[in-house]
């Protein structure tokens, strides 16, 4: 029999209800051996995350501010799943410690983690699982970052003496201090990542509200299709250029261990998500995995004769930036020109040092900046494979009136990247899907 780890996000341990759905699909699902659990979410519009209400506790009581009525609203959330499941687990010592740390003024870190920790106890007790804590098991240097060997290492050896597991997503603690440390949000995506590699599993899945990936932003294109197999790489170009989809660190793990991901939904088990894998499933009838875009981007345009002869050109523009603490997102290049695109938030009030030092620094013939650029990926590895992709994509945008203000794309061919007017943004982006799949 094979291995799964199974991630559960906050919508997903909402509740009672939400909770006797993860049993049935563990139930359903005899590999699925390992569970990563978040702390609830919201259970409605309106209603708050668990989290959120930790980190209110804590601010009150760095103020001073009396946190016991805040805080039995967390205890009553609890309790209340706790007797929606009939099940009898005692937090109420673990509540104690909480509160005694929190006005002991314990960290934000620390405060960040109980969710999580008070649903992955609660959890293992409904499923019948051990309780494993990941402080101690996921580890940090002194400066947070994550030690990838030595908590493979470490969760490796603790799993392989539970033949089923709940452990709480988001954190760790840090090797020297043994301090918490906790991911940024969407952490607990990392952590079933890092136990998915840990215990060798078959497949990583991750179970949230919707089911699986989809082609466009739903608040742009009406009905987007979903996408059924995507690479490891092209999801990553979604996800850079604005794609609403994984924790950005939570694939590495994996795609490491050549383990591939699969997205469901826990409110409809029986949709089959999407599955991302090293190698994406090139299909004839789909040659386009996704759109994403983001803006405002600003274009500075460096024009010199014979800049292609002069060496160092390049080095000299980007040792601009760097020395300025500004990040770039593309360089479109030609014989004498050359463009640095990059967001306009990097930018704020540098603009005019930048262009100073450009001048002073390259001696170019002429500058211009265009600004509200709005930058849009076409995404997918069947671009590669037919003749006159891009040409579809230029022809979509002539028919729908939008003019192109740059066009670039990769020797890898899974990717056209494009830039267009802000305003033309959002019809760009349905032009090119419907080009690509009516």
């Amino acid at each position: 029999m094979g291995v799964k780890a199974l991630k559960f996000g906050g919508s997903s341990v909402a509740d009672g209800i939400q909770l006797g759905k993860i049993r049935d699909i563990i139930e359903a699902e005899p590999e699925g051996r390992y569970v990563v659990v978040s702390a609830p979410g919201k259970r409605f519009d309106g209603d708050s995350k668990i989290t959120d209400l930790l980190l209110m506790c804590k601010a009150q009581a760095d103020s001073n501010i009396p946190i016991e009525q805040l805080f039995q609203v967390i205890e009553d959330r609890y309790n209340a799943i706790s007797m929606q499941l009939g099940i009898d687990v005692d937090l109420e010592s673990e509540y104690k410690e909480i509160l005694k740390n929190l006005n002991n003024g314990c960290s934000r870190d620390y405060i960040a983690s109980r969710g999580e920790y008070l649903s992955a106890r609660l959890i293992a007790e409904y499923l019948g699982y051990d309780f494993v804590d990941t402080c101690g098991l996921i580890l940090f240097d002194n400066k947070g970052r994550l030690l990838s060997e030595e908590t493979n290492s470490a969760l490796s050896e603790e799993l392989a003496k539970h033949d089923h597991a709940v452990l709480p997503g988001f954190y760790g603690s840090c090797k020297d201090s043994g301090e918490i440390k906790v991911f940024s949000r969407g952490g607990s995506d990392v952590s079933g990542a890092l136990v998915a590699r840990a215990v060798g599993a078959d497949i990583y899945e991750n179970w949230t509200d919707v089911s699986g990936l989809l082609m466009a932003d739903p608040r742009v294109v009406k009905d987007p299709l979903p996408i059924g197999y995507i690479s490891y790489l092209e999801l990553r170009e979604l996800s850079y250029m604005g794609a609403s989809v994984l924790h950005e660190d939570a694939v590495f793990p994996v795609r490491q261990a050549g383990i591939p991901i699969n997205i469901r939904n826990t409110n409809a088990p029986e949709d089959p998500g999407t599955i991302i894998t090293t190698e994406g499933t090139y299909r004839d009838d789909r040659l386009l995995s996704g759109i994403a875009g983001k803006q405002p981007f600003t274009v500075i345009s460096i024009y010199k004769n014979m800049m292609n002869k002069e060496v160092g050109f390049v080095r000299r523009t980007l040792a601009v930036l760097e020395d300025l603490g500004i990040s770039f997102d593309h360089i479109p290049t030609g014989i004498d020109s050359l463009s640095v695109v990059i967001e306009s938030s990097e930018l704020e009030d540098k603009l005019d040092e930048v262009l100073t030092e450009f001048e002073q620094r390259l001696h170019p013939d002429e500058i211009s900046v265009v600004s509200d650029i709005a930058m849009i990926a076409v995404v997918g590895a069947g671009l590669s494979k037919t003749i006159g992709a891009a040409a579809k994509i230029t022809s979509a945008l002539r028919d729908a009136g939008i003019n192109i203000r740059m066009l670039n794309q990769g020797i890898s061919e899974i990717n056209v990247i494009l830039g267009v007017d802000s305003p033309d943004f959002e019809p760009a982006i349905r032009a090119i899907y419907d080009a690509f799949t009516k």
